[in-house]
């Protein structure tokens, strides 16, 4: 469980849609919402990774959930969307995209609103869910836990996308009056 929720204080989740299926992360690790765009395809990845993005001059290497879970690719409609988050890779944050079918809502959970993951009929690893979020008391949300679902061959591909973008532009120096 997340540690808000551990301290007895209602946490924020991001729900979005995926394969037929609502999930949610934490609205923390979420750093925008962007329209999808184009994605630049790179040769000898994983399947999960659908390539990159640049995003604002940084290349942002771009995970399509659904195939890392094991179903088909996302297909892209006009409601298809990327959304950035925060993961940490050996205790250092990187920026990284999510792709969803759709965004939901933001919604807000107590520690009561979440059970624990089920052992089985979902098709996530146990070990990548906080849990289960009742969601106005009416459906489930799987909530991911960000940086578990990332797994070591896409960590190690955003860490060598990182270290290939180009260095940022140093500011020029202040001109003296």
């Amino acid at each position: 469980m997340s540690q808000v929720a551990e301290q007895g204080q209602r946490a924020q989740y991001l729900s979005f849609e995926l394969a037929g299926a609502e999930y949610g992360v934490g609205i923390l690790a979420v750093k925008e919402i962007l329209q999808f765009e184009t994605i630049t395809p790179v040769p000898s990845v994983p399947r999960s990774v659908r390539g990159v993005i640049n995003l604002r001059g940084s290349v942002v290497p771009v995970i399509d959930l659904a195939a890392k879970f094991g179903l088909p690719e996302t297909a892209v409609t006009r409601r298809t969307c990327i959304l950035i988050v925060e993961v940490r890779l050996d205790g250092r944050p990187t920026v990284m995209g999510l792709m969803a079918d759709s965004v939901r809502e933001v919604i807000e959970l107590g520690p009561a609103d979440i059970e624990p993951p089920p052992p089985f009929g979902t098709r996530v690893k146990v070990e990548h869910l906080l849990g289960m979020g009742k969601a106005g008391g009416k459906r489930f949300v799987l909530l991911l836990e960000v940086d578990r679902v990332v797994s070591a061959d896409e960590k190690e591909f955003a860490e060598r996308a990182g270290a290939e973008a180009p260095p940022a532009a140093e500011p020029a120096p202040a001109a003296q009056a």
